[in-house]
């Protein structure tokens, strides 16, 4: 890891890690604090630290996230998709999920990853499917 310091950087800032967003607060629909307290990584999580808990006002919040995993609360688990250990659609060797002619790849099934990854894994995806129309499956649905 390295910290690597911006132009944006040098105009003036307060750079501070290890912290949790716990709510945010306003009024009229606008946000005007962060509510937050510092954290330590521990058996594999990050967990507070008690009496750390801190306010900090704010006029504009923007959230820069990187892949949390697939969405359940919708069409995966209305369809009954199984997951594995990590959260991530569970699969078999061909790609399909726990549910019979529905296939899942990329990061929804490995999880956060890079593009050629996600390019590869549509490919062996789409050869899944073909194998899988081609066993006659679609004409039994």
């Amino acid at each position: 890891m390295q910290l690597r310091t911006s132009h944006a950087h040098e105009e003036g800032c307060d750079r501070r890690w290890s912290l949790s967003t716990t709510k945010f607060t306003g009024h009229n629909g606008h946000v005007t604090k962060l509510h937050a307290n510092q954290v330590q990584f521990e058996n594999g999580k990050f967990t507070p630290i008690p009496g750390t808990d801190f306010t900090m006002d704010v006029d504009l919040v923007l959230l820069a996230m990187g892949f949390t995993g697939p969405v359940k609360n919708g069409l995966l688990d209305s369809l009954g998709v199984k997951y594995d250990a990590r959260g991530a659609v569970a699969t078999d060797d061909h790609y399909m999920t726990s549910v019979d002619g529905v296939f899942a790849g990329g990061d929804v099934k490995r999880g956060a990853s890079l593009i050629v990854w996600a390019i590869a894994e549509g490919r062996k995806m789409a050869a899944g499917v073909d194998r899988y129309l081609k066993a006659g499956k679609l004409a039994k649905a």
